[in-house]
């Protein structure tokens, strides 16, 4: 039997180890990876495959819907009449939209889209019997293991 288990880079991770090897599982039947994360900035324009759940336009269409009828509103008054100030506040009111919610993403939650949570950064391999699965499982969960899986 198999047991791969997740870590952050900590000091359980030896603990962990120490108190296995103090049950009988050997140092050759424990195998410890380290795992790159991410590192890059994470796009902010989505694309077909991939989507964050972000949008950008929903600020922009919200304030054009409310330009265009105050555009339309006043267009009454002005000389070009309410079709053309309707239209013009629509695009003015998506465009200060869309800059607004741009900002917002580049500036002020830049760091939100970094990964949040919590990262793995270790994966441990065990080899041992079945027996013995169900107490290795108990020791990496109580040394802080991310997650554990079995492969039987």
């Amino acid at each position: 039997m198999q047991l791969f288990s997740t870590f952050e880079h900590s000091a359980h991770i030896e603990l962990a180890i120490a108190t296995l090897e103090k049950k009988g599982i050997s140092k050759e039947a424990i195998f410890v990876v380290p795992v790159d994360n991410q590192l890059e900035n994470r796009k902010l324009f989505d694309t077909l495959h991939r989507s964050d759940g972000t949008s950008l336009i929903d600020v922009g269409v919200a304030l054009g819907t409310a330009l265009a009828v105050v555009g339309a509103s006043i267009g009454f008054k002005l000389s070009w009449g309410p079709i053309y100030w309707g239209l013009i506040g629509a695009a003015g009111g998506f465009v200060i939209g869309l800059f607004i919610r741009l900002v917002t993403e580049l500036i002020i939650k830049k760091k939100n889209r970094l990964s949040k949570g919590k990262h793995s950064e270790i994966i441990v391999i065990i080899d041992c019997a079945e027996t013995d699965g169900d107490m290795v499982e108990n020791i990496l969960f109580s040394h802080f293991a991310i997650g554990v899986g079995k492969v039987i």
